[in-house]
């Protein structure tokens, strides 16, 4: 059960899985949020534009009732007349037209937003596998369709209905009326039917979009197994990049036991610190940490100090704040340097009692390091 629940898709989609799915086209859509939109926008059109197309509509039909003796007996003419008056119409419908595509195109953008893609248009013979489309039309989301589009029609079959019961009186009155008056008071009745058919779609909407963004995150959910190589493409392989950490840690060992033999002095504690110092007075500011470890490494850097003649002294206080305050590659903190100067003053004078003989030089004996940073002080 442990292995199967592996390959369940019970993860949320990642970013990464959702812009994928965008690029392919898939996302979230709802027919009803589309079909309510162009309702509003229909019956709103022909209430606040009624007038207006009302009166282009009504100079249209006066002049295409108006026939001459010469367009009776000539086909051309006839055409013509066709041509100009079908022009009109397109015009005279064109505000209305603009309006119906603008809400088209803006009752996509307020569920799924921006979203240019080609891919969708690519063709693919999955579709058109007969067991697969049988297969859609039976799943839940095909008997959820059904139901959605039965209900769809139900309500708005009969909203339409007893529209048009409502104003049969108003429809058949309308012969009786003047040209220009019948055509703004079709225009209206029109307009409000439409707002009526979109006020009993907002219902089905509101049910439908949520429905429809909830189920297309259903869709893109993932399985553990799908977010752990996802994590390995865009992270990389955990056990990849600890090698690689490994192997980074250890060639900064690497050189970093290579610059003890050119270091001045090695502060030990003594065994559980050491701290390599380097100081070269035209180059320097101040002394640096070239190496520093603790324990098993501490041991290994006195090792390689001693083998390479480079000054080992023990001054536990000095060296554990050295490797506590002081990184790799770094100076010694400013609260240090009177005691690494009567360090390196005394491995001065042991060089040139090296070179010119005479008395070994004493070792410092207390050094002046601050309570504050010695992590060993009890005051600490």
């Amino acid at each position: 059960m442990a292995e199967e629940s592996g390959f369940e898709r019970t993860e949320a989609a990642s970013e990464r899985r959702r812009e994928q799915a965008r690029e392919e086209g898939q996302v979230a859509h709802s027919r009803e949020l589309s079909t309510l939109t162009l309702l509003l926008a229909a019956g709103g059109g022909l209430w606040f534009m009624g007038v207006g197309l009302a009166d282009r509509l009504s100079e249209l039909m006066r002049r295409g009732m108006q026939l001459s003796r010469a367009l009776a007996f000539e086909p051309d003419l006839m055409l013509l007349r066709l041509k100009d008056a079908s022009l009109d119409i397109l015009l005279a419908f064109s505000p209305l037209l603009l309006l119906l595509v603008l809400a088209g195109v803006s009752s996509e953008l307020l569920l799924k937003g921006w979203n240019v893609t080609f891919k969708p248009l690519l063709p693919d013979w999955n579709r058109l596998d007969p067991l697969q489309g049988m297969s859609r039309i039976l799943s839940l989301q095909g008997v959820i369709e059904m139901l959605k589009a039965i209900i769809k029609t139900v309500l708005i079959g009969g909203v339409a209905a007893w529209v048009i019961w409502h104003n049969s009186g108003a429809v058949l009155g309308l012969v009786a009326e003047p040209l220009n008056s019948g055509m703004v008071h079709l225009v209206r009745l029109l307009g409000s039917s439409f707002l009526i058919m979109a006020g009993s779609m907002i219902l089905v909407t509101a049910v439908d979009v949520p429905f429809q963004v909830w189920d297309h995150g259903r869709k893109l959910r993932m399985t553990r197994e799908e977010v752990r190589q996802e994590s390995k493409e865009t992270e990389g392989d955990p056990q990849v990049k600890q090698r690689i950490r490994t192997q980074q840690r250890e060639m900064a060992r690497r050189r970093m036991m290579s610059e003890i033999p050119k270091a001045d002095v090695v502060v030990t504690n003594p065994t559980h610190y050491a701290v390599a110092l380097r100081y070269q007075g035209e180059s320097m500011r101040a002394p640096k940490v070239v190496a520093k470890g603790a324990h098993l490494l501490a041991q290994r850097i006195g090792s390689i100090a001693r083998e390479h003649d480079v000054p080992v002294l023990e001054a536990p206080p000095l060296a554990r704040a050295l490797y506590r305050h002081a990184e790799l590659g770094d100076e010694v903190p400013a609260a240090l340097y009177t005691a690494v100067a009567e360090v390196l003053a005394y491995v001065y004078q042991l060089r040139r009692q090296q070179e010119a003989g005479g008395p070994l030089p004493q070792p410092p004996g207390s050094l002046p390091v601050p309570v504050e940073l010695d992590p060993g002080s009890v005051a600490a």
